[in-house]
């Protein structure tokens, strides 16, 4: 019976490499022909013309801050010099405890102000808004409150946003001038159906060149932690993303840079303050709503790199980071299991959901089972070696394939990194990744696991300390 019992699991083992394996090659060979479809229409795209057009939509710009006074003057000065004609910037101060408030104040000369507030959507206390003395500022707002978590800061934002459309961006974020344009668009060529989300790709700051708020020169991060995320960035956004661009079936936007239609939003109450996966919460109510009254609707990726954050480089910071993203992956699964093959919901509810459950939240659950199952064999010598090191390196060698076509794939259509030094790193990280980061990624992802359901923690942020950006001065 136990030998039967080995058997079986082993097979089941098996049967999980290979649905991984095939999942991933069906996303990958989806996604290279939808990004050759997009790098073609981007060519023959005329977005000069958004400039100049007196009857494009408004869009305000919400971002939230929190101790962000080593990046808030650099991020607030990229905001200014967007290219767009029609567009607010909102930062909210959810409650600092540095000097962001006073730091913003002195460097775009702030003064308190009257602000009629009729707020649609509940949120903290706001304790005062702010608008410039000059001119050049003028379409800048600074909303100081009380602290209530980020979900609460961009409910803050939305209310006393005047914009058809809001744009979403993390303070840490350096985004294109061109950003408002490319998220834009979707929105203005969907004629059969209704685009509510835009979402753009995120790139990894770190050690890159920035002046004034723009990307000057692109860098492979010196941290070595940094450059397993560069790889890890263009898998999911290149992808695994794109692809489910493609199949309609997305059911995130990052919160670092996202558009959406704010009039739906605001039917669907805004960003939940009960999870910390408020950016995938809200999409999937508004998809659901979408679905429950059976309008047709999409949900966009752009995947032109125009977005570049700061990701952490000290391990302890990452382990809480990719805690949260655990914990907020698990609620949203379970905040909307009704949706799970349920066929009223189409694409998401029949293959975006259910495989996320089961590749995302259960695979670092499923690999630590395997690990101590192979450990367990190995104690009472039962391993079938031929069968492990066939397997072993049939997944490992998928896995640096994945990676590698993902770099490519990135190389010859963006070509941002443009060394060959920088093709070289990232290739060695793809070679090591699997033995290295890969593990302590679900290390934290079993914690997030534990969290949640033992230790009942599942609305805990925690803080990331910022080293800020690599700014240059002009010659």
């Amino acid at each position: 019976m136990i030998k039967l019992f080995l058997i079986v699991l082993e097979y089941i083992f098996l049967l999980y490499a290979i649905l991984i394996v095939v999942h991933y090659l069906i996303l990958a060979i989806v996604a290279l022909f939808e990004l050759r479809k997009v790098v073609r229409e981007n060519k023959l795209a005329q977005y000069k013309s958004l400039m100049v057009y007196d009857r494009v939509p408004s869009v305000s710009i919400v971002a939230p801050a929190f101790n962000e006074e080593k990046t808030i003057v650099e991020n607030i000065n990229g905001l200014l010099h967007l290219r767009y004609s029609k567009y607010e910037i909102i930062v909210v101060n959810d409650g600092s405890k540095d000097e962001t408030l006073q730091t913003a104040i002195d460097a775009f000369d702030l003064v308190k102000v009257d602000f009629a507030l009729d707020s649609v959507i509940d949120c903290k206390q706001i304790r005062g808004i702010y608008r410039s003395n000059l001119e050049t500022y003028s379409n800048l707002i600074i909303v100081d409150k009380e602290n209530g978590g980020k979900s609460d800061a961009l409910n803050a934002g939305i209310s006393i946003a005047k914009g058809e459309y809001f744009m979403t961006i993390d303070v840490d974020t350096i985004i294109d001038p061109y950003v408002i344009q490319y998220l834009i668009k979707p929105f203005l060529e969907y004629s059969d159906s209704k685009v509510i989300a835009t979402g753009g790709t995120i790139r990894v700051a770190n050690s890159c060149e920035f002046r004034k708020g723009h990307l000057i020169n692109v860098n492979i991060p010196r941290n070595f932690l940094a450059r397993f995320q560069v790889l890890e960035y263009n898998r999911a956004f290149l992808l695994s993303r794109l692809a489910w661009k493609k199949l309609n079936g997305m059911i995130l936007i990052s919160g670092a840079l996202g558009m959406f239609d704010r009039e739906l939003v605001l039917k669907c109450g805004g960003y939940s303050t009960k999870t910390v996966g408020e950016d995938m919460d809200l999409i999937i109510r508004m998809r659901k709503y979408m679905y429950d009254r059976d309008e047709k609707h999409h949900v966009i990726l752009v995947p032109h790199p125009m977005s570049w954050t700061e990701v952490p480089e000290d391990w302890r910071v990452f382990g809480r980071q990719r805690t949260r993203w655990t914990r907020g992956l698990i609620d949203c699964m379970i905040n909307h299991r009704k949706m799970w093959f349920n066929p009223r919901y189409k694409t998401v509810g029949m293959m975006s959901m259910p495989t996320t459950v089961l590749y995302e939240w259960f695979a670092p659950v499923i690999q630590t089972l395997g690990i101590f199952y192979f450990t367990y064999l190995v104690m009472i010598d039962h391993v079938n070696w031929p069968f492990f090191l066939i397997l072993l390196l049939f997944v490992y060698l998928f896995g640096i394939a994945f990676s590698t076509w993902a770099i490519i794939c990135d190389h010859f259509a963006y070509h941002k990194y443009t060394k060959t030094s920088h093709i070289v790193k990232l290739l060695f990280i793809a070679w090591i990744e699997a033995f290295t980061f890969n593990l302590v990624n679900s290390f934290f992802s079993l914690k997030g696991n534990f969290e949640y359901f033992i230790k009942k923690n599942r609305n805990g942020w925690g803080n990331m300390a910022r080293t800020g950006f690599v700014t240059i001065k002009k010659p």
